[in-house]
């Protein structure tokens, strides 16, 4: 079976299932609202902010922002797929997808297909929400203004990608949705503890270099929170006479760590499903 005959089926199966529609229905609604964070106040000590006043909806400065918060929101789309999953070995399904013909590699490439295909679908939601936003509040709305820092929606792409292999994996392992969520949790907690860890016993310089060989940890990494860069921040800085100096720029090591552990676990859910009696 050729790659869009493996995802078509998986969007059939998408169609037709109430619960997989109405957590996208809320994930892509929570993406739009976005745009309302442009309504909110807030006080710093004796300062009023008003985040739309902040740069956070002007180019380039949207699509860091947008890129960090949309990813918030990734829980929806890890429990599809997840649930997707799982549900298979639930409903037999999977047994008899392979009864019909369809070949355990090509199972799991399905599966891959489709994560693929959902964190495209939110790349490009999120990309056009941001430009929509973007040539509302900005002031300058150049070619090389909207064109530039692009590369924080590839990050987000892969964040999404990396994430939502890992869940496929821990799903074929454990079979069971809530116990794979469960497990997910737990890896991110004993991530947690190594960190505090490390942070103990090693420089900073190590103790980042060490969390880029773990998938959560590389995951968080990819896109540096976007706070600094608002203009209060800045200007409080300034006004304080510090200087905030900060690397804003997406983190090429964390990519490659998150496209490394995306082979790891979609390759580590073939040999599961290779090696298991169903």
């Amino acid at each position: 079976m050729n790659a869009l005959r493996l995802l078509s089926i998986e969007f059939y199966k998408l169609k037709y299932s109430k619960a997989a529609r109405l957590i996208l229905l809320a994930y892509f609604g929570l993406l739009t609202s976005i745009a309302l964070v442009a309504a909110l106040k807030f006080q710093l000590g004796p300062i009023e902010i008003k985040l739309a006043d902040q740069g956070i909806f002007e180019f380039p400065f949207i699509w860091h922002f947008n890129s960090y918060i949309a990813s918030v929101f990734k829980l929806f789309l890890l429990i599809l797929i997840v649930s997707m999953v799982a549900n298979e070995y639930a409903n037999r399904t999977l047994k008899q997808n392979l009864i019909d013909g369809m070949s355990k590699k090509e199972y799991v490439l399905s599966k891959f297909y489709m994560a693929l295909a959902l964190a495209v679908v939110s790349t490009v939601f999120v990309f056009l929400v941001s430009l929509v936003i973007g040539l509302f509040y900005s002031s300058d709305v150049s070619l090389g203004a909207i064109f530039s820092e692009w590369s924080y929606l590839f990050a987000y792409f892969i964040k999404l990608t990396t994430l939502f292999s890992l869940g496929i994996f821990m799903a074929m392992v454990v079979k069971r949705s809530a116990f794979a969520l469960g497990a997910m949790f737990v890896w991110y907690i004993v991530e947690k503890i190594i960190f505090v860890i490390s942070v103990i016993n090693f420089s900073e310089k190590t103790t980042n270099t060490i969390g880029y060989f773990f998938p959560f940890s590389a995951m968080e990494k990819i896109i540096p929170p976007p706070f600094l860069r608002m203009k209060a921040i800045q200007d409080m800085s300034t006004q304080m006479g510090q200087e905030i100096i900060h690397n804003f720029d997406v983190r090429t090591a964390s990519v490659f760590s998150g496209i490394i552990w995306t082979g790891i676990f979609i390759y580590g859910s073939y040999l599961i499903l290779k090696k298991r009696d169903l």
